[in-house]
């Protein structure tokens, strides 16, 4: 059996983003949301959220640690000189250090504000990913580990992703290779209920042209070729995918000696920014059987990107990825290939 969590991250980055999680969950698209505990506009979407865990949604914490400010004051290594997280790629070069304690302590206290930030605005915390997979790098795993542990959290996201191809660093290949030590528990699964109660204020007309998402390249210029109707990644793609495919699979014993469960698989590294509905029908015909984890990032784009650290946020390339989930032949997809849609929640024991 095949059973797939459409994972939305990113919720709480601003009210665009929100509005088309909440049109693909309103859509059945969306199983499972992401929340930014730092995101300007989570406290504007907590009915919703609340809402949604009532209707089986499930929502976890999108640990963040490189964008916006941290929630825990006093940091001075994960954060700059203004009290704000590093960006992107500063974050990762420090995180790949594993025997720095101050580091790690900064790390831990700054999950355990996330995590009572979101308990405190009454929400269940389903399972936890990382902005940027940063739950997974040598330095924060551990402490991801047992905050998970301790506040008993049932579901984790382990980003390997099977990579196959050629690139500058040789060949990536599979990474992922089914050998997850971590317990799906997925027996006796339930189709979780995807409806909900909102539906979005539609973004203005800022003069796009608009496309449609069966074709490849929808919304945005192509991230690599297009090979028999299927946009194929860019290289800087493929060694990214790769970099997190191989810290997802050291992270998989350390998670698992605490009891973590995850999805048998996960896919998403490599769509991100170009997916359409010939890739999106690529990748569901190929799913192995059991659980497979789908990140998607779904919003609406303004007119106007407000200011801050999550402008970038709700782009075109979003809106592409919206418009894929609520295409029509998004369900006809799941039906051909029998494809039953759940949450985190369908696939606990």
């Amino acid at each position: 059996m095949k059973r797939l969590i459409v994972n939305a991250d990113d919720f709480g980055a601003d009210r665009h983003r929100d509005a088309g999680i909440a049109a693909a969950v309103a859509a059945g698209a969306v199983t499972s949301v992401s929340v930014l505990a730092n995101g300007p506009s989570l406290d504007d979407g907590l009915s919703l959220l609340r809402s949604w865990q009532r209707r089986g949604i499930s929502v976890g914490l999108h640990f963040n640690l490189s964008e916006g400010r941290p929630l825990k004051r006093g940091a001075a290594l994960i954060a700059n000189e203004n009290g704000a997280f590093l960006g992107k790629a500063a974050t990762h070069n420090l995180l790949m250090q594993n025997a720095n304690m101050e580091i790690a302590a900064e790390i831990e206290g700054e999950l355990e504000a996330q995590i009572a930030h979101l308990k405190e605005r009454g929400l269940r915390i389903d399972h936890l990913d990382g902005h940027q997979h940063v739950h997974v790098f040598p330095a924060a795993v551990t402490m991801v580990a047992r905050a998970s542990a301790r506040h008993t959290i049932p579901r984790i996201r382990v980003p390997a992703e099977e990579l196959i191809g050629e690139g500058p660093g040789g060949s990536y290949g599979p990474a992922d290779d089914g050998a997850s030590g971590l317990r799906n528990g997925d027996n006796g699964p339930e189709r979780q209920a995807a409806a909900g109660p909102h539906a979005p204020e539609r973004r203005g007309d800022n003069g796009r042209r608009e496309r449609n998402p069966m074709e490849a390249g929808a919304f945005g210029p192509p991230s690599g070729r297009i090979t028999g109707g299927i946009e194929t990644p860019a290289p800087v793609l493929l060694r990214e995918a790769a970099m997190f495919s191989r810290l997802a699979a050291s992270a998989r014993p350390i998670l698992a000696s605490v009891g973590m469960r995850a999805a048998d698989h996960f896919r998403g590294l490599v769509l991100k920014g170009r997916l359409s509905l010939p890739l999106l029908e690529d990748t569901l015909k190929n799913l192995p059987p059991g659980v497979t984890e789908l990140m998607v990032h779904p919003g609406y784009a303004p007119d106007r990107p407000a200011p801050g650290p999550f402008a970038a946020f709700a782009t075109a390339e979003r809106e592409r990825e919206l418009a894929v989930l609520l295409a029509p032949g998004f369900r006809a997809l799941l039906k051909k290939y029998r494809i039953e849609m759940i949450s985190h929640l369908g696939a606990n024991p």
